[in-house]
């Protein structure tokens, strides 16, 4: 049995599927865990969705946490629109995908999915969030702080918080170079997000996955037909 982790996959249908099928090669007996953002600024939230819904219906374990656009999206799609959501040019290629004209029409099931997301998970060895924790709170109130466990940027890493945890996170688009460099120094807290969506940008433009017993890391390069985003 193997165990990874990988994250922000932002409707990166093609470069997710190609990892996991003909990289990683993951088997029913693997254990997969994805730090959130699915959705918004990539070309395919739709499908991202439909591939990891039906995951474990091929006997697959996969485990999904909630990401800060996940969360976003939701709260559109929930007519909560004093929230901001995406740019523009996101939620187009969003709506696109889902074929509809408003967020309030993206059908129930994806909605009761996103809704379904847990927020942070312990495993043996590490504990997983989409972006971190604000460590200078007391343990319980660290681990109910929703809004910074999808949203916080920076933050001092304390191991003893999470009794010995290691941490795994992403949220923040880090380099290759950089993330290599945290796994390689087995790092305390190691961000994933190798920035996959942002296709223009070099030192981005990768799915890192992380093999937690070995430690060995993977980049995927973004392999997606082009579509509309901003250099980074």
């Amino acid at each position: 049995m193997a165990r990874y982790v990988t994250t922000d996959l932002h409707g990166c249908l093609s470069t997710f599927q190609h990892l996991l099928e003909k990289v990683i090669r993951l088997r029913p007996q693997d254990e997969l865990y994805l730090l959130g953002d699915y959705v918004n600024k990539g070309p395919d939230s739709r499908g991202l969705l439909d591939y990891l819904m039906q995951l474990p219906q091929r006997g697959y374990q996969v485990h999904c946490l909630r990401g800060n656009h996940d969360q976003e999206l939701l709260d559109a799609a929930r007519g909560r629109k004093h929230l901001a959501w995406a740019s523009h040019a996101d939620r187009n290629l969003t709506l696109q995908s889902f074929g509809v004209p408003a967020t309030t029409d993206i059908p129930e099931p994806y909605l009761q999915w996103l809704d379904a997301l847990q927020y942070q998970l312990d495993i043996p060895g590490f504990t997983l969030v989409h972006a971190g924790f604000n460590f200078r709170l007391p343990p319980d109130k660290m681990r109910t702080d929703w809004h910074t466990m999808l949203n916080i940027k920076e933050f001092t890493f304390d191991a003893s918080r999470l009794e010995g945890r290691r941490l795994l996170h992403g949220h923040v688009p880090t380099p290759t170079a950089e993330i290599k460099q945290q796994v390689k120094k087995q790092a305390g807290s190691i961000c994933l997000d190798a920035g996959c969506v942002y296709r223009l940008n070099p030192e981005l433009s990768h799915l890192a996955v992380l093999e937690l017993d070995s430690l060995e890391l993977t980049l995927q390069p973004n392999i997606e037909s082009p579509y509309f985003i901003t250099h980074r």
